[in-house]
């Protein structure tokens, strides 16, 4: 039995984005964002038991209306007055694990090849079609399974284009997906594609946070009796929902709302119009909700909170939100020149969200009495959305050679002796401007997850062969198949035209696309990265990588050395807005301990494969090649010894030389080569470098 819906406490931005697609799945579905344990699921979870029911057609797959069936069903056409049932509405989770044909449907190619049946299977989509499509992690699901998604979403309709064979079926849902952003981000072009974001978080008041802990500990000790004592406001939520969807089509949105949504969106200088769009919706679904037949400032006010601060991202690393100063002002200049100068009074019937006000169950946190600081409850203001980042100028790197490191090695040596002194440390520097790289790629064909990076055995890209499957076939090799069959006909007794396909005859194609990786960074930070203000470059180009790893679709970690060891700065994560952050914090100065470095990659990328078997890991080692240390000690063979037991564990490397200046110790192409791995130098990290090289050679040929 689900947690009640009205039993949530607080969360009024959640529950209000939820409740608006409730009333309008035009809207175009809720993403919410978050921390682990903020109730995201429990409240997605809880929403589809107040949904209103729905009437469907008897034994449609696709669940169409009796009053309106699709004409082109595939389980149709129905005529007038079929047999009909009332059903609740669904509540649909796509797994992160799913399949192309879990989410559309599969066709039965056995069957089809077989028995001459063109038989298909309805997926995913179709059994959500007037219900609720949850996916929970919806940043770790493939990209295209992703467009698959929002583009069904968004026409209401879903295809299958297989084998010469077409399928169309309706597929109108409230599309709910959650996310907690340390795990990685969404693309943006997929981002705006969601309706609405919500930024959620656990409330850091103990009153509020003692009260969620008690209804979850009640909801636990006697779930029927919990659900029953907030059977009345659940009852009255789901009847409210209706009566906003009743009320919908007749809600007018008069050109001077318009022109306030239009403002808006042009003054946060969001890409294209379909922020315009939601805006509008959301505002219209709002004032449904709220008892008003006329959208309202107030309708544009909430409706722009909930739909704008995710679309208005310009970089994978910059946080979303929304400046609540812009709004007013926007606002403000669009007002008619003969409208009020205050914004417009809330209906006094709407509480903030819920049926009914206050008292019993719903005390602490139901939609019925809000939460919110300003009593106004979610349909109102809610929680304000702030990007939260603030920036700091950075001190200026010192000029070239303030922060060299006295050494006693010869410089044929490359310090391998310890230095007199250690450089003092230095504080952070900002990274310089990121560019497009090169696309670095771990050897050989993996099996790992979906990505942009390595070549992989996928289920998506080109054909490059074919199998005999183990089990169902999910992609037919046609013309293997019909070799398979062909020298079989005579012993089947086939003398005329036409070719009897078997069981064994078939055969699976074999794909190559592309997997993402684990990128582990191993960055040295010591005082002779500091020297020459290097390490504002060397920022950049990692930083630089970290964004092509963002857009690839990799796993990263960050390890940082200097002084007398390596930390482990960032655990192999998704979130590579987190290794972005530690990166940019990142101090220098000190020694060069760069076998602790590797050392410590070695183990991390031990952990890893237990972790992560499939995903290969690609080790890129930022460093001038230097190791210093102690007196006494071999601390540069210490490095290559260290690098050679990474080379025995077949890890793919590539070493970024950062060295710089007339002359050149070439550490660092040693350290590739007992490494067994490719070495660049600095500037040649960028794309336009290759493709000058490129270029180049072929002119001198």
């Amino acid at each position: 039995m689900s947690f009640p819906f009205t039993a949530v406490v607080g969360m009024d931005d959640l529950r209000l984005a939820l409740l608006l697609n409730a009333v309008s799945p035009a809207v175009g579905g809720v993403l919410v964002r978050g921390e682990k344990g903020t109730a995201k699921s429990t409240s997605v979870r809880a929403l589809a038991a107040v949904l209103p029911p729905v009437a469907v057609v008897a034994g449609c797959r696709f669940g169409c209306d009796p009053a309106a069936p699709d004409p082109a069903c595939p389980d149709g056409p129905h005529e007038p007055g079929t047999a009909a049932r009332t059903r609740p509405a669904r509540l649909v989770e796509l797994p992160v694990g799913a399949s192309e044909d879990r989410l559309v449907g599969s066709l039965d190619l056995e069957r089809a090849l077989t028995e001459g049946v063109k038989a298909y299977e309805p997926g995913l989509l179709a059994a959500a079609h007037r219900g609720v499509l949850y996916v929970d992690e919806v940043n770790l699901l493939h990209d295209h399974l992703v467009d698959l998604l929002l583009d069904a979403a968004a026409l209401g309709t879903a295809y299958v284009e297989r084998e010469g064979i077409s399928v169309r079926h309706a597929a109108r849902f409230l599309l709910v997906g959650t996310m907690n952003p340390e795990e990685g981000e969404l693309r943006p072009q997929l981002l705006d594609r969601f309706g609405l974001t919500v930024e959620v978080a656990a409330p850091r008041d103990p009153a509020v946070r003692a009260e969620v802990v008690r209804r979850r500990f009640a909801s636990d000790a006697n779930p029927t009796g919990f659900a029953a004592a907030w059977a009345d406001d659940e009852t009255a939520l789901a009847e409210r929902i209706a009566a906003a969807r009743a009320r919908l089509p007749h809600v007018v949105l008069s050109d001077g709302a318009l022109r306030q949504v239009t403002a808006v969106c042009a003054a946060f200088d969001v890409d294209g119009l379909r922020a315009d769009l939601v805006t509008a919706r959301a505002a219209i679904a709002h004032a449904a909700w709220c008892g008003r037949e006329e959208v309202t400032e107030d309708d544009v006010r909430v409706a722009a909170r909930l739909a704008l601060p995710h679309r208005r991202r310009r970089n994978p690393f910059d946080a979303p939100g929304l400046d609540d100063d812009t709004l007013d002002q926007a606002l403000n200049d669009s007002r008619p020149d003969d409208g009020p100068d205050d914004e417009p009074p809330t209906d006094p019937t709407d509480d903030g969200g819920g049926p009914n006000d206050g008292g019993g169950p719903n005390d602490g946190g139901s939609p019925n009495d809000g939460g919110s600081p300003d009593d106004g409850g979610p349909g109102i203001g809610g929680n304000a959305y702030e990007s939260g980042a603030e920036t700091q100028a950075e001190p200026p790197m010192p000029e070239d050679g303030d922060d060299r490191e006295p050494t006693t090695a010869p410089r044929g040596e490359g310090g391998g002796q310890a230095e007199a002194a250690p450089a003092p440390e230095r504080s952070a520097v900002a990274p310089a401007d990121p560019f497009r790289t090169r696309r670095l790629e771990v050897p050989g064909i993996g099996a790992g997850a979906a990505g942009r990076r390595s070549r992989a055995r996928a289920e998506r890209g080109r054909v490059v062969g074919s199998t005999h499957p183990a089990g169902a076939v999910t992609r037919l090799h046609l013309p293997a198949t019909v070799l398979a069959a062909a020298p079989h006909q005579l012993a089947r007794g086939r003398t005329g035209p036409g070719l009897r396909v078997v069981r064994d005859d078939l055969r699976q194609a074999t794909l190559e696309g592309r997997e993402g990786n684990l990128v582990l960074f191993v960055v040295d930070a010591s005082g002779s990265m500091g020297s020459r203000a290097r390490m504002t470059a060397v920022k950049g180009a990692v930083l630089s990588l970290l964004l092509d790893a963002y857009q690839r679709r990799d796993k990263v970690g960050l390890i940082t050395f200097r002084e007398a060891g390596a930390e482990l700065a960032l655990p192999p994560t998704w979130s590579v807005e987190a290794a972005a952050a530690r990166l940019t914090g990142l101090p220098t100065g000190g020694r060069t301990p760069l076998a602790a470095g590797l050392l410590r990659a070695a183990e991390v990328l031990r952990v890893e494969r237990v972790r992560d078997p499939r995903r290969r890991p690609l080790l890129v080692v930022v460093t001038d090649g230097r190791a210093t240390g102690a007196r006494g000690g071999d601390h540069l063979g210490d490095a290559r010894r260290a690098a050679g037991l990474l080379a025995a564990a077949d890890v793919a490397a590539v070493v970024v030389d950062c060295e710089s200046g007339p002359v050149r110790l070439g550490l660092a192409g040693g350290l590739g080569a007992a490494l067994g791995a490719q070495t660049l130098r600095l500037e040649e990290l960028a794309a336009d470098s290759l493709a000058a090289t490129v270029r180049s050679a072929r002119a001198a040929a």
